[in-house]
């Protein structure tokens, strides 16, 4: 997504006023005498050193420090109150932040050395005008950039760079400084406008809060930067289309809506880990770097709320437990989505919500992801359970391809265009019971002591399953023949499918090739039934001399015959057409060659010659014309033959 895309979406100028930060009770810091903190533990304060100083040394510090501190109080400046100062000079801030470090120092020293001095008392009256300063510069900084703070500026600017950019714009010279002017050129032609103001930002932001947290004011930073950085998370999964639903309200949608909404959070799902979480974790353990409590309180208090309730999602889909919308009429797919965005998100949501802290939405996910699993292995046996129970008596007419094995391939297929993440669902899935199924069946790769993957095993047997079924429905047809043309038929489309799909990993060529023999074992059956009695109309020996009657009578009987299976064949179909050239071509060899010589042989002498035409209506030739117009569908018509009534004369 571009830079302004997702900002313009879920970001805009919004924010909590500051009039909720701008007082604060008085009090000394916290290497004072300090009220209680709240339940997250902040660090003590950094100790200065105790520094020799002369009276002379407090009195120029705690003097320039008034002087600058007292110009940037917003209680008695007009000026103060609407100018931000990192905004309108980053030297003064350097030396904003220099001044109260000195003060810390001198009151520090005062605390130990001279605890009654009124030096000690105007000391502290300037640091909470100064931490009250920076309080509001806090809370500007974090409001005036929001745009630029928002989690996708952050998240693409990699931490590698974040440490670079610290590098040259946090250390502030040797004083730990402001970020001046001169600073910032890092930026350069290598990052973009929106990034080099995000990184002056965070670096602003970072100064403040070390500033703060070791004065002994952690407590209202990171309050300021909880209220506003959370605001934004939960603006932006609004956006993002999440939102908290009931069992019963996903219950009660339509199945267009329900598609709707996981289509929406499936996406968000995708954005919200690449940029929303990861971008605040970054921004996070950056202007808290000096404190890994307080970061990771911050991100917990952020961040938590929003991502169980974007986690917690697929849990309440599945289980939904209305007639209408219960795990059984969900899309399969659709849960395999949900399980592939997480599944494959996993290593980052691990790593972004690593903290002890936030090990509830680590929890969440994985749950999610647990039930998605059980919900596509329900849905696998429902599917399972489903071929079985095909009660349809209905078959097709000539022996074409059953609905039921168009609707089980293709679903088949389509699943295996989740392998990987099937792969991880069924490997602890106890392998199917073969007892279910006719011993005869048994020679398929399932197997007990098969060393293949579980999903090539669970897989192998679906597609059994299915040809057991097809095996039973191919008894309702009054042709034996016609059955056998039926299994062949359908044999093959499964293998059509297997091959151009991932069933041919899963399952192997071993596995291809011996269905393709049994495909050529059903159409030999078929042959045979279909055509034999035309083949055994003609003797044994076609060219051993018979009598002027006999040739008569086997003349006869092979047109009939052929005349007959013709006729009853012109119904059949063979779609796939390398199977429909095979048959066509091997009745063809078998009949043709021995007519042939029977043809050659006796059609001069049948009925004194003169009258040959009477029995001899089919030439050799004939039979391959007649062959070519047979097994095509409706559909795909075939190719014009001579009728079979043509007749030659000798």
């Amino acid at each position: 997504m571009p830079t302004k895309g997702m900002r313009s979406l879920l970001f805009h100028s919004k924010s909590p006023s500051f009039a909720a930060y701008s007082s604060s009770p008085a009090r000394l810091p916290a290497f004072s005498s300090s009220p209680s903190r709240p339940s997250i533990s902040f660090p003590t304060p950094r100790r200065v050193p105790v520094a020799n100083f002369s009276e002379a040394m407090i009195q120029e510090i705690i003097e320039n420090g008034a002087v600058l501190i007292m110009k940037w109080n917003p209680d008695t400046s007009t000026y103060a109150k609407v100018t931000s100062l990192f905004y309108e000079s980053k030297n003064e801030a350097r030396q904003f932040i220099r001044c109260v470090t000195d003060l810390q120092s001198v009151m520090h020293y005062l605390v130990q050395k001279e605890p009654t001095s009124e030096k000690l008392v105007h000391a502290h009256g300037l640091m909470q005008v100064a931490m009250k300063r920076l309080q509001k510069e806090f809370y500007q900084i974090l409001s005036m950039n929001r745009a630029h703070l928002d989690p996708e500026s952050v998240s693409t600017r990699s931490r590698s760079s974040l440490a670079s950019t610290r590098s040259s714009t946090s250390d502030y010279d040797e004083d730990s400084g402001a970020t001046t002017d001169d600073d910032v050129k890092f930026a350069g032609d290598a990052i973009s406008e929106v990034e080099h103001v995000s990184a002056i930002a965070m670096n602003d932001l970072k100064l403040i809060a070390e500033c703060m947290i070791t004065s002994g004011y952690a407590k209202e930073c990171v309050h300021i930067y909880k209220t506003i950085r959370k605001s934004i998370i939960d603006e932006g999964m609004y956006k993002l289309g999440v939102e908290r639903f009931s069992s019963s309200q996903i219950g009660k949608m339509d199945r267009e809506v329900l598609d709707f909404r996981i289509t929406s959070w499936l996406s968000a799902v995708k954005i919200s880990i690449s940029t929303l979480f990861d971008g605040e974790r970054i921004l996070c353990d950056h202007v808290f770097a000096s404190s890994a409590s307080i970061r990771e309180s911050c991100f917990a208090h952020i961040s938590s709320e929003a991502a169980n309730l974007l986690f917690g999602f697929p849990q309440v889909l599945v289980a939904v437990k209305s007639k209408k919308n219960s795990p059984s009429s969900i899309d399969i797919f659709r849960l395999l989505d949900m399980y592939t965005t997480i599944s494959e998100r996993w290593p980052e949501i691990e790593s972004i919500f690593g903290f002890e802290s936030t090990a509830a939405v680590r929890s969440q996910a994985l749950n999610s992801l647990i039930k998605l699993g059980e919900s596509v292995r329900s849905l696998i046996s429902d599917f399972e359970s489903t071929v079985q129970k095909d009660s349809s008596k209905s078959v097709p007419t000539g022996g074409g391809i059953h609905d039921l094995t168009v609707r089980a391939m293709n679903h088949l297929s389509l699943l295996t265009d989740y392998s990987n993440i099937l792969a991880d669902i069924i490997t602890d899935w106890p392998r199917p019971a073969k007892s279910t199924l006719p011993e005869s069946y048994f020679d398929s790769p399932v197997s007990d002591n098969s060393p293949a993957p579980a999903i090539s095993v669970r897989m192998a047997w679906l597609v059994l399953v299915l040809l057991c079924k097809l095996d039973d429905k191919a008894k309702h047809y009054k042709d034996t023949a016609l059955s056998y043309l039926f299994l062949a038929n359908n044999l093959q489309y499964v293998i059509s499918k297997v091959r151009t799909s991932n069933l041919q990993y899963l399952l192997g060529e071993d596995w291809i090739s011996k269905h393709e023999a049994k495909v050529r074992q059903f159409a030999a059956n078929y042959e045979k039934l279909a055509w034999g009695n035309v083949l055994s109309s003609l003797p044994e020996n076609p060219t051993a001399q018979i009598s002027p009657e006999e040739e008569r009578l086997i003349f006869r009987n092979f047109n009939f015959a052929f005349d007959q299976a013709y006729r009853k064949q012109r119904m059949s179909v063979v779609p796939d057409p390398k199977l429909r050239d095979e048959i066509k071509v091997s009745v063809e060899q078998k009949l043709v060659p021995v007519y042939r010589e029977f043809y050659d042989t006796h059609r001069m002498t049948v009925g004194g010659g003169r009258n040959a035409g009477l029995y001899v209506r089919i030439a050799p030739e004939d039979i391959g014309n007649h062959l070519s117009d047979l097994f095509f569908t409706p559909a795909s018509g075939g190719s014009s033959s001579s009728a079979l009534s043509r007749r030659r004369s000798l």
